[in-house]
């Protein structure tokens, strides 16, 4: 049996952390990962439901990896994830090829499935929810970088209309504190200079009644941990207490995902997002209070499903107010199974379209205000890859979620460095690194 395997991921920075942990458990059964797909015994690609975009890119793959098992027969294809679970019938009628749909609590059970595919076994399915699988003691294969996603919870209980994840990842459920500071530990001593606790409402985070702002604070305590970040947020579960340990702690990023989706209360209502426009304002005027130099970034969806120009006008009339840093813009797609793919009064694609520009304008605006305010300044940026335009330059991140470009020196990915902004090229930050004499100077 050929024991080699190829992973491809679709989607959020759940599905890549849960990559990782496949990578993990096949590898503690022997199985070696491989970068070249026609090379692999097996292929799985690990997919996203999230929006019909991100379906048909998976879809268009799978016809590729079609043509792979044709002149290899013996090649196991598998469908993970949530697009396995919310498709899986669709699967696997029109794709006979696929020889395994699991969804995403069913990982324990690949290493059985595979084993049963080798023994001509028919097509197998695993698509169970879970309300306790969280994926303890299972060690996952990262490929490096400075940067380790550590999932701390999964599900999600929020029940937003537009959304499938309820659907596709269950019920919220956590993983203990010691079991997520020991991972951390294991990142830090492997290397990584910075960690992103995961989850899909990642602050109603809740273990034997130890809350996220308790866990926050135990992993800030990790030594030589540089550098925390988390996402995403939920408006209704944010704290004065989590923004307390945010201000207290020195490693934890100075930046925020906070999901707006739409300025209208009506929109808001029928989204069942569970605050007011009003109550997000609030919000944002006490995030910076406490975090006077924080970075804001958002999710916005432009035209749900009756959203008519004045509503829509309302969420560009939030943007103004706020100023966010940056943004993740989409049109509205409707989801097989929620509850807003049953509602009658869709906005026409081309309208949808416009307003999309609209946003994008709008933002790119509101980024350009925010980066010009960093001209001058210095900055500690941490090292993270090669500028993907010159091999002569690093590309590194602020703790405000900055990109910055800067000349290569003496410094290592994964170094925290003070870097002096000098322009602005695009919507990216470019500058030189500084000595520390010079920072003490400024």
């Amino acid at each position: 049996m050929d024991k080699s395997f190829f992973i491809e991921t679709y989607g959020c920075q759940m599905n890549v952390s849960d990559s990782e942990l496949i990578s993990g458990l096949l590898s503690t059964d022997g199985y070696r990962e491989t970068k070249n797909i026609n090379n692999a015994g097996i292929i799985l690609v690990n997919t996203c439901a999230i929006r019909e975009h991100a379906e048909d890119k998976v879809n268009s793959r799978l016809g590729f990896y079609k043509q792979i098992k044709e002149k290899n027969p013996t090649t196991i294809i598998g469908v993970l994830g949530c697009m396995a679970q919310n498709l899986k019938e669709n699967i696997l009628e029109s794709k006979p090829y696929v020889d395994i749909v699991l969804g995403p609590d069913s990982y324990r059970n690949l290493l059985d499935m595979i084993k049963a595919r080798n023994n001509k076994a028919s097509q197998i399915i695993d698509t169970n929810l879970s309300r306790y699988e969280v994926y303890e003691n299972i060690s996952p294969v990262r490929d490096g970088g400075v940067n380790a996603w550590i999932s701390i919870m999964r599900g999600c209980d929020k029940f937003c209309t537009f959304c499938v994840v309820p659907f596709t990842r269950g019920r919220e459920r956590s993983r203990s504190i010691e079991s997520i500071v020991e991972e951390a530990e294991k990142a830090v001593k492997d290397g990584f200079s910075e960690i992103t606790l995961l989850g899909q409402n990642v602050n109603s985070y809740n273990h034997d009644q130890r809350r996220f702002v308790e866990l926050l604070a135990e992993v800030a305590q990790i030594p030589y941990l540089k550098r925390i970040r988390y996402t995403s947020p939920h408006p209704q579960d944010m704290t004065q207490e989590v923004l307390d340990v945010m201000l207290k702690y020195d490693n934890i990023c100075n930046y925020i995902h906070l999901p707006l989706q739409a300025g209208n209360n009506n929109v808001l209502n029928r989204m069942n997002r569970t605050y007011k426009k009003e109550d997000f304002l609030t919000l944002v005027g006490q995030i910076r209070r406490t975090l006077p130099n924080v970075g804001l970034s958002t999710d916005i969806i432009v035209g749900f499903p009756g959203e008519n120009e004045k509503e829509f006008q309302e969420t560009l009339d939030v943007m103004e107010l706020v100023k966010f840093d940056s943004a993740y813009t989409f049109k509205y797609s409707a989801r097989p199974g929620t509850k807003a793919s049953e509602f009658d009064d869709h906005v026409k694609e081309d309208e949808k379209q416009s307003r999309l520009e609209r946003v994008i304008t709008t933002q790119r605006k509101h980024t350009m205000f925010h980066n010009e305010n960093y001209v001058g300044k210095i900055e500690m940026v941490l090292v993270e890859k090669e500028s993907k335009r010159s091999t002569q330059e690093w590309a590194g991140r602020t703790d405000s979620n900055k990109w910055v470009i800067f000349d290569k020196s003496n410094v290592n990915i994964g170094d925290i460095i003070p870097v002096r902004i000098n322009e602005i090229k695009g919507i990216t930050l470019h500058g030189e690194i500084i000595n520390i004499q010079e920072m003490e100077a400024a």
